[in-house]
């Protein structure tokens, strides 16, 4: 149905105002329910409104997203969820200063392969200000944010056996931190 991007335009356009609305809810839902994949809905978006008004609506729903899953971690408290986790979040406490977890928010913004929302959730248990966490997570999402909207719009423009090889290549990036992990675990545990 939606093979093309005539098809996915037309479509798009029946949805009117609430084409946005829905890429921004997936976007927050995403973000707040970890095991929900935001990079897919990226790609659609991107492939739906172009790269600038897919990365707008991008950008609305992550933000928001982060926000609130800061928000929830931030409402919890951080006494609450180290009492769960049996002191294993000491690391968080730790005076640091805001412009250098500023630095760690942004940089981690930077890297797709990073959890997102496990950032979000663990910059609200930290001593990090909200307005700083919201200005460094803005900085970071963008360029990501573009990236992805770019790559969706010409994603469905690519031919099918073109698609399978970004597929493929996409895939393999995204296990090379995991490779990497267990490589260096393997050298260590071999030396």
């Amino acid at each position: 149905m939606l093979s093309n991007r005539a098809d996915l335009q037309q479509f798009i356009l029946e949805l009117g105002v609430w084409g946005p609305l829905i890429v921004i809810a997936l976007m927050v839902l995403a973000i707040v329910m970890s095991p929900i994949p935001s990079g897919p809905i990226a790609l659609a978006a991107g492939a739906a409104y172009g790269p600038v008004w897919g990365t707008v609506w991008i950008v609305l729903g992550a933000e928001a997203g982060a926000l609130i899953a800061f928000g929830i971690a931030r409402w919890l408290g951080y006494e609450a969820v180290e009492r769960k986790l049996d002191g294993r979040l000491s690391f968080l406490k730790k005076e640091r200063s805001q412009a250098a977890l500023m630095g760690v928010v942004f940089a981690s913004r930077l890297v797709p392969f990073l959890s997102f929302d496990a950032v979000s959730y663990a910059a609200g248990l930290s001593p990090l200000s909200f307005l700083r966490f919201a200005l460094a997570t803005l900085a970071g999402v963008v360029p990501i944010s573009f990236a992805l909207a770019y790559f969706g719009e010409h994603l469905i423009e690519a031919e099918s056996d073109r698609m399978l090889l970004v597929a493929v290549l996409v895939g393999g990036i995204t296990l090379l931190p995991v490779a990497f992990k267990l490589l260096r675990d393997w050298r260590r545990q071999n030396h």
